[in-house]
């Protein structure tokens, strides 16, 4: 190990609330050494930009927003001595070994794990990986972007608004739009049901009267400088268009929420085996990697509907960072 090498009994990596319920679990576990890693100036990851209630149903008993949610965990963070937090520090590097390169702001560290834990999230899946085709406009964004440009930036990124897919940030911000006075034109799912939670599907479209076109595609977007229209048709069971269904809806923004892939470039540049459908661990089982004393949890495992489903499988990691510890006589 570098000489420069600073080495802790457990690492985590994300402060959203995979990485932060899994650092808490730990500390109760008696890990007395706890490093949690946040490339953002603030802990609550994904949850910061989620203003909607819906949350903690399950963990507190209680409908809390996403800030509402993270803020109890932070609080309990901090309340926490065992586990020292280090904001705008992006891991660039993992080696085998338990090994992390680090950038923070003006100067570069290299740290050592016993046990690392893996909370890196998701992101979303693109235009480009549908595909849909046609011209390349301005206002065509993946729903969590515009979902951070309307709660955290205070900007509307259109007026007129086509989501496609019904996956429940889709499903989420077809509400926002039209509670920011937008017109959102339709939602085109093109299974027969929707990718979204129940209760989404008539919070979210039915309650605001925004249509859902189930077994329904995009085939093409339209549009010099920022798109104008897109073209929408119904397909069969196998997916293939029906002649004569077609039809247009006017728009000036298109929302792209088609499905998550599990952030895991990082366990990949170490070696670890990867399934190439989900970008997710080959597991033995909940949270585990083929490298001993190498965790993956929350949505890097796997994509959770819930974030309270998050926090509990989470805190196993913790627990199971713990148990590998001991093993060490750490």
């Amino acid at each position: 190990m570098k000489n420069n090498t600073v080495q802790h009994d457990c690492i985590i990596v994300g402060g959203g609330p995979a990485g932060m319920a899994a650092a808490l679990e730990a500390a109760a576990q008696g890990v007395k050494d706890i490093l949690l890693l946040e490339r953002d100036q603030y802990l609550g990851g994904i949850l910061n930009q989620c203003i909607h209630t819906g949350f903690g149903l399950h963990q507190f008993q209680a409908d809390l927003t996403g800030p509402e949610f993270s803020a109890r965990y932070i609080q309990r963070l901090h309340e926490t001595p065992q586990i020292r937090v280090s904001l705008q520090t992006f891991v660039v590097r993992l080696t085998p070994d338990k090994i992390l390169t680090c950038i923070k702001p003006g100067r570069m560290l290299t740290l050592a794990a016993k046990a690392l834990i893996l909370c890196t999230g998701c992101r979303e899946r693109t235009r480009e990986m549908i595909p849909i085709p046609g011209t390349r406009p301005a206002g065509v964004f993946p729903a969590g972007l515009a979902q951070k440009l309307i709660n955290m930036e205070g900007l509307l990124p259109g007026k007129e608004v086509v989501v496609i897919g019904s996956g429940d940030i889709g499903l989420i911000m077809a509400r926002r739009f039209s509670l920011e006075g937008a017109r959102v034109r339709a939602v085109i799912e093109i299974l027969p049901q929707s990718r979204g939670l129940a209760r989404n599907v008539v919070q979210c479209l039915e309650d605001f009267d925004i249509p859902l076109y189930l077994q329904h595609r995009v085939a093409c977007l339209y549009g010099r400088q920022r798109v104008e229209k897109v073209k929408v048709v119904r397909v069969d069971d196998s997916l293939r268009d029906l002649p004569g269904t077609a039809f247009f809806l006017p728009c000036d923004t298109v929302l792209v929420s088609v499905g998550l892939i599990p952030e895991n470039e990082l366990i990949e540049m170490a070696g670890v085996p990867l399934d190439p459908r989900t970008n997710t661990p080959v597991s033995p089982g909940i949270n585990q990697t083929s490298f001993p004393g190498l965790f993956v949890s929350g949505n890097a495992f796997r994509i959770y509907d819930l974030v309270d489903s998050v926090v509990r499988d989470s805190a196993c990691a913790g627990r199971q960072a713990a148990e590998y510890l001991r093993g060490l006589g750490t």
